[in-house]
């Protein structure tokens, strides 16, 4: 089997085949084998890319609706505003000089505008974008048909980053760092190893758990950037555009109405537009005010404050069959028929922002805020539960 042999004077992204075995290894200690065939084809083409309402808008990969609404430019993006500003002078910077954007690192949950804001870095830088996310690199060889790929100044930007594998993060660590690949090529005595120099490029990474991010990785890049959940009124913007996009008709505290209800994530919000468009086209006049987008928001059984019917199943489960907690996460994930992952991911972090919920060292209990809701009458006060809590 024809084996692959990396030319390094120049490199410009041809691979000739050899009838010798060979190599590759990366850092780390991984050994990798490629034919010919595979390599090519790694290099000809670019790599691809439960119950309740809000898991399933979130980790929902984008539709061509999300697409389409997406803002073209820095101009249009509604929201985050100390975000765009540092990374509009970061461009600017790069431009004036002459350079390449140093590399950006975008956190946040999901559903706030982290592809979008990747997508209209390459756009103002004027180059192209590579898209990948880390669970789709596989192999280290994988990484290196698309680093072998870019231009100078393109953007490689990775989805989900802290699920790289271990050893695929060694081998960034030089692209990152001295853009250069580390090659070993043949075997045995006539082994040797090479350095393949990268154009230098910006890598963008977006995850949703940067506590997961190795230190080593973290601390490359240059700028990290965190996103934080929007307002009501920004919201609104967002939903009056994309209703202008689709041709919507839509009043203001229609579009208030909607924001309110999602849970400050424009992926959400654009989603609740989809279902309120439907509902005023069918049981409507086919425009959106405050009385409709209450109707068909209450039809999905959403109610004012952004809670689904999983939010509310929990909280009378906790209250009413655990008289409010503590109690321990697999307890409550059982009573409530769902995965302890999602209500710790999905569920909780809403209800602990909003103040329905307290994680304490015994289990999560409910606050006073969460009797309001449900409309039970508080318990009383027993000195023996006090305890601080988690976080």
């Amino acid at each position: 089997m024809a084996c692959v042999n990396f030319n390094h004077r120049p490199f410009k992204r041809r691979l000739r085949a050899r009838s010798v075995p060979c190599r590759m290894r990366v850092r780390g200690g991984e050994i990798l084998r490629f034919s010919a065939a595979r390599i090519s084809a790694q290099l000809a083409s670019a790599t691809l890319m439960s119950e309740n309402f809000y898991q399933q808008t979130t980790t929902a990969p984008a539709t061509p609706f999300d697409v389409s609404l997406r803002p073209p430019a820095f101009s249009e993006f509604i929201g985050q505003e100390k975000v765009k500003d540092r990374l509009l002078l970061m461009l600017e910077a790069a431009k004036g000089r002459g350079d390449v954007l140093d590399h950006v690192l975008l956190s946040g949950p999901p559903g706030l505008g982290k592809t979008t804001l990747a997508n209209l870095i390459a756009r103002a830088a004027g180059t192209q974008l590579h898209t990948t996310s880390g669970p789709q690199i596989e192999k280290a060889g994988d990484l290196a048909g698309i680093l072998t790929n870019i231009q100078k100044g393109d953007i490689l930007f990775i989805d989900e980053i802290h699920r790289l594998h271990p050893a695929i993060e060694e081998y960034l660590y030089p692209a990152m760092e001295d853009f250069r690949l580390d090659i070993i090529i043949d075997s045995g005595p006539s082994a040797r190893s090479i350095q393949i120099n990268l154009p230098r490029f910006t890598l963008v990474g977006a995850t949703t758990r940067s506590g997961m991010l190795t230190a080593p990785l973290r601390s490359r890049f240059g700028l990290a950037n965190r996103l934080d959940y929007y307002t009501h009124d920004e919201l609104a913007q967002i939903i009056e555009r994309s209703a202008g996009l689709l041709d919507v008709p839509i009043e203001r505290n229609g579009a208030l109405e909607v924001a309110s209800r999602s849970r400050g994530t424009p992926r959400v919000a654009n989603a609740l537009l989809r279902w309120v468009r439907d509902y005023a086209q069918v049981r409507g006049k086919g425009f959106i005010d405050g009385s409709i987008a209450d109707a068909a928001l209450a039809m999905i059984e959403i109610d004012s404050q952004g809670l689904d019917e999983m939010d509310k199943r929990l909280l009378e489960v906790l209250i009413y069959k655990f008289n409010g907690g503590p109690v321990g996460l697999n307890s409550l994930a059982v009573a409530v028929g769902e995965d302890a992952a999602t209500l710790e991911e999905v569920h909780e972090p809403f209800l602990i922002m909003q103040g329905f919920l307290m994680r304490t060292p015994r289990g999560r209990t409910a606050m006073p805020a969460a009797y309001e809701k449900i409309g039970a009458p508080l318990p009383a006060i027993r000195t023996d539960d006090s305890q601080a809590s988690l976080f």
